[in-house]
């Protein structure tokens, strides 16, 4: 190859870090290493200090640390893009088919419950700690597209669209469990009124109201009716983007358009604001043989073992039983390495664990900070299986000619 060649390749393969969607994986993966490194440096005090450090007593106002805010505030907008990009789907997107959507609703389905099995198999017996069981279940979107977006063409779009689909079912699934199973004491005035903001809402999507400025401000409220009502406060993100009308003036697609203008925020600010929140965890206070302690052993497990065969096994079975095909051009060697990648748990694992463990003794912050390493570890491991395989089963030269894509 000549010199021209190697410069031309090493350009077009730099600039594609920075699309979409190898970008946001990177930068996740960014973002943890530097939690990690700020987390055991000279300046960790200062770090726990800034996100956990209360700012005003809790009777003044729920939310009285930084970490609280992230959590409980700012990642009302991550979920409140899931829920458009959810409606979006159903409507007129991969689920809005029956049979389109039969292959992905049930691989994630089993993604999810295999995982949870594999957990409760290694650390079930200990009763503090069968509140993590959902923690292993979820797949980080973006984390696991940027994976994909390094490989380029060699990942065809039927692929790239079944790992899309199966992540956002996976989504609607963290969602209902979140809702379902860390829901603390609930407060039944907050509830009512959650109830009524909710309605009128959809009362006024009925009503074919198209400003943006109604949503928004009734979308507050409703956080904060939530968020007192003992049910998780990020719900409401997912209940206030499905009120969303689909079409605004002059037949635009309003919902798209709002979940195109919130995508870059979400992406570069909110989650890796959340990361860098939340992936921080002293690891030479839990030492390295923390790693085959039951919480971090059952999460890592539940990611890379649980997830790979669940859905795995899942897809072979449903196509062998001739209910759907599998998906166009692709090898089994190719499902199996995206169904790797699916183990790649981060954003939403992290925060399950946030939820799972809480408290401020010492036993439940031990706790959180092994949940934080399992979950690193299991998706990093997942991250470079799921690419190998990938790397080195998958070639399509069909698409080798594609402007956008790395040569990797």
């Amino acid at each position: 190859m000549s010199e021209p060649s190697i410069i031309r390749k090493a350009v077009r393969n730099f600039t594609a870090l920075f699309k979409a969607d190898a970008f946001e994986g990177m930068l996740l993966i960014a973002v943890a290493i530097v939690a990690l490194v700020v987390a055991n440096s000279g300046v960790a005090d200062a770090y726990f200090t800034l996100f956990n450090g209360y700012l005003w007593p809790k009777d003044t106002f729920y939310l009285n640390t930084i970490h609280l805010w992230v959590n409980d505030g700012l990642m009302v907008i991550f979920f409140f893009v899931v829920g458009l990009e959810v409606k979006r789907e159903l409507y007129r997107g991969n689920l809005a088919d029956p049979k389109a959507r039969t292959l992905p609703i049930l691989a994630a389905a089993a993604g999810m419950a295999a995982p949870a099995a594999v957990y409760m198999f290694i650390a079930g017996g200990e009763t503090e700690l069968v509140r993590g069981w959902a923690i292993p279940a979820a797949t980080d979107i973006a984390f696991a597209m940027g994976v994909v977006g390094l490989l380029g063409t060699r990942v065809p779009p039927p692929l790239r669209l079944f790992l899309l689909t199966v992540a956002i079912v996976d989504d609607i699934g963290a969602v209902a469990i979140i809702a379902v199973f860390y829901t603390e004491e609930i407060k039944m005035m907050f509830l009512a009124a959650s109830a009524v903001v909710l309605g009128v809402m959809f009362v006024m999507n009925k009503m074919r109201v198209m400003s943006m400025a109604p949503y928004v401000l009734l979308s507050i409220v409703l956080w904060y009716c939530v968020l007192y009502s003992g049910v998780h406060a990020t719900i409401a993100g997912v209940l206030a983007a499905l009120t969303i009308p689909m079409y605004g003036k002059n037949d635009s697609c309003m919902l798209e358009n709002m979940e195109h203008s919130l995508v870059p925020w979400n992406a570069y600010i909110v989650v890796p604001i959340f990361g860098f929140a939340n992936a921080g965890v002293n690891i030479s206070g839990l030492g390295m043989d923390a790693l085959l302690d039951p919480l971090p052993l059952a999460i890592g497990a539940g990611l890379v073992l649980g997830k790979q065969v669940g859905i795995f096994a899942t897809v072979w079975t449903i196509v062998k039983l001739k209910i759907v095909p599998k998906p166009a051009g692709c090898t089994w060697a190719e499902i199996w390495g995206v169904t790797i990648l699916c183990g790649i748990g981060f954003t939403m694992s992290l925060f399950i664990g946030e939820l799972a463990f809480t408290g401020s003794d010492e036993t439940a912050r031990f706790l959180r900070d092994e949940a934080k390493i399992g979950v690193l570890v299991g998706s990093l491991i997942s991250a470079v299986m799921g690419y190998t395989v990938l790397r080195l089963t998958s070639t399509h030269p069909e698409y080798k000619d594609d402007p956008e894509s790395p040569v990797v």
